[in-house]
């Protein structure tokens, strides 16, 4: 047929759709920003006239009109993703929700297993060869309409034209109607303080070279704005949005060191603004793919260094993670989540990522639980997760031990919840019986944070030591040089569980342990330990530096020096004492030269040494 004959009024297009459409029949709506909107406005109007109808898509933006009392009877909405504009009608029983994982769903058409009587979708118009592009949404729409038996394509001059495997010759759609109107826009809500915490911890686990992938919600996509001093980041992601164009302007990404794909940007579907339909409109950067090739974990795993960063409701102590579901209520949907948890932790030097915020409901429910409650779904399994991140800390879980990981989620947990999620694990025989409830549990920790970077480029990370940081203690105590630690202690040590304690549970109003660390190929790593101990009676401190031998003359020392002094004064400490061995020129070059008055006395071989902080010259 030629392309003039396929066009047809809204009027026709509808007309014929009602007429030929059979009870039980099920219609294939385009999904998100790539919603037909006047077919599906003009349909609702007469959908009295449909009887036993479905209408399957994958998101509904925009698609309330399907979901009031008035068409229970006579229509059934079905989705892969139960958006918020959905959730009521599905808790409600208006509408319904198949789980499956979006890779999984063009499957499910091409076997016959979910059959297509009609597809309803938005394309560009056609070029000079008669290809028109799916636009903004290849996802599982593509899928649907070669699988349909029959195809309604509404042209829109407003569509962008995607490239990629992105194109449906004109021969291959049956109807053909005309409209010029926006596409639909997604706002996504602003990043709040809590969503900026983690997004900024996040960034922390993002290497130059990195290739990554954003989910939906607000914190999965936080750690873009704090990605500004990396280098050739690269995408391959489900969902394309507009937080990422400032990177890409920035030159942040270029997609230059990606293992597959190199140079450009994989995606399936994308919602946002309209400069963001502008920005991928005949953009040769990208290339947009059906869902079932985006979302391929082996695809998604050859990349190397693939970070992978989504949310979820809920994660218990072990790690297992909850995205779609509350109980017995479903609030979204398994979408790519999974997909990208595993295909992120199958990629060499990969790393699988989960954000949220530590509580619900205005700080009374904890987020990090003892268990996943009755009813909800493990979207990632312990085994894939390889970090969760709250607004309180990162949680490395990857090869720890039951205990070891139990210890780290409660370290993220918000500190009401804390004892609570001791004393369970506890009673579940999952850390030690005597493992002792911190003191300092009731401080936010979190002002003593700080990085650095060093002149060779390494960033620094300085923090409180943490009951979850035995296993990174213990690794650093038993690699440091017997002349190191004697340095430090005067005396050959030892480190056992018992000594660790004393870093590990401690009154910050007393008594400060700052450990610097670094993450090296994705594992923390501790490069230097820095304490006091304050002497209530004159306000002075006792303090004491171990800096690893690796990292010995790069000016961690002096850092660390420098910042305990800040965080006594911040406390109260008027002054800082030491005892040092004369053959420890480092140290005593630090506190030399530190622009203090120095007092200084050798005795017995040890230089016992005091100054105060006022007395800077």
């Amino acid at each position: 047929m030629h392309k003039e004959t396929k066009f047809k009024s809204i009027d026709e297009v509808t007309d014929i759709i009602v007429k030929n459409t059979r009870p039980g029949d099920r219609i294939f709506i385009g999904s998100g920003a790539g919603q037909p909107q006047l077919l599906v406005k003009s349909l609702m109007e007469r959908a009295k006239w449909l009887s036993d109808t479905e209408f399957l898509n994958t998101l509904a933006l925009g698609m309330e009109t399907f979901m009031g009392d008035e068409f229970t009877k006579i229509l059934r909405h079905n989705s892969f993703f139960i958006a918020p504009n959905l959730r009521q009608a599905v808790f409600e029983g208006r509408a319904e929700y198949t789980p499956a994982f979006l890779s999984q769903v063009p499957g499910l058409f091409k076997s016959g297993r979910l059959p297509i009587d009609l597809a309803l979708i938005q394309v560009s118009p056609p070029d000079a060869h008669g290809y028109c592009s799916y636009g903004v949404s290849i996802d599982v729409t593509k899928a649907a309409t070669e699988c349909a038996k029959k195809v309604i394509a509404e042209v829109n001059p407003q569509m962008p034209r995607t490239l990629g495997d992105t194109f449906i010759h004109i021969d291959d759609i049956d109807i053909l109607v005309e409209n010029d109107t926006p596409i639909l826009e997604y706002k996504a809500p602003e990043l709040d303080d809590v969503s900026k915490t983690i997004g900024r911890y996040a960034s922390q686990l993002i290497d130059n070279g990195s290739t990554i992938q954003v989910g939906l919600g607000v914190t999965a996509r936080a750690a873009i704005p704090f990605l500004e001093d990396r280098k050739d980041l690269g995408i391959h992601t489900e969902m394309f949005t507009d937080d990422l164009i400032n990177a890409i302007e920035a030159g942040i990404i270029t997609n230059n060191k990606k293992t597959i794909h190199k140079g450009k940007i994989i995606a399936s579907y994308c919602m946002g603004s309209r400069r963001l339909y502008d920005f991928v409109d005949d953009n040769p950067l990208f290339e947009f793919h059906p869902i079932d090739y985006t979302n391929n974990l082996f695809i998604i795993a050859k990349n190397d260094k693939m970070v992978s960063i989504n949310s979820a409701f809920e994660v218990d102590l072990t790690g297992q993670a909850c995205s779609d579901s509350l109980g017995y209520r479903v609030y979204s949907g398994l979408g790519g989540h999974a997909d990208f948890c595993r295909g992120a932790s199958l990629s060499k030097d990969g790393k699988s990522i989960i954000v949220l915020p530590s509580t619900a409901l205005n700080g009374t429910v904890s987020r990090i639980v003892p268990h996943i409650q009755e009813g909800s779904g493990v979207t990632a399994t312990r085994g894939d997760v390889h970090y969760v991140i709250t607004e309180w800390g990162i949680a490395y879980l990857r090869g720890k031990s039951i205990r070891e990981r139990i210890m780290s989620m409660i370290s993220i947990a918000h500190p009401k919840f804390r004892k609570q999620l001791y004393e369970d694990a506890k009673k579940h025989l999952l850390i030690f019986q005597d493992q002792k409830y911190p003191t300092y549990e009731i401080y936010d920790q979190r002002k003593y944070e700080m990085s650095v970077t060093l002149k060779n480029g390494q960033k620094i990370y300085f923090r409180v030591i943490k009951p979850s940081d035995e296993p990174l203690l213990r690794e650093f105590f038993h690699t440091v040089s017997e002349e190191t630690i004697y340095k430090r202690f005067f005396t050959p040590y030892r480190m056992t569980r018992e000594r660790l304690e004393r870093y590990l549970n401690v009154d910050l109003r007393k008594e400060m342990h700052i450990i610097g660390t670094i993450w090296e190929n994705g594992t923390e790593k501790a490069v230097a330990i820095g304490t006091y101990i304050v002497d209530q009676s004159t306000d002075m401190a006792e303090f004491a530096m171990l800096i690893h031998d690796n990292w010995q003359n790069m000016g961690i020392g002096t850092i660390l020096f420098h910042y305990l002094i800040d965080i006594a004064r911040q406390n109260g400490v008027k002054g800082f004492v030491a005892s040092v061995l004369p053959h420890n020129k480092r140290m005593l070059d630090i506190i030399y030269k530190s622009g203090y008055k120095v007092e200084s006395k050798l005795e017995y071989g040890v230089y016992s040494i005091s100054f105060r902080f006022d007395s800077k010259k």
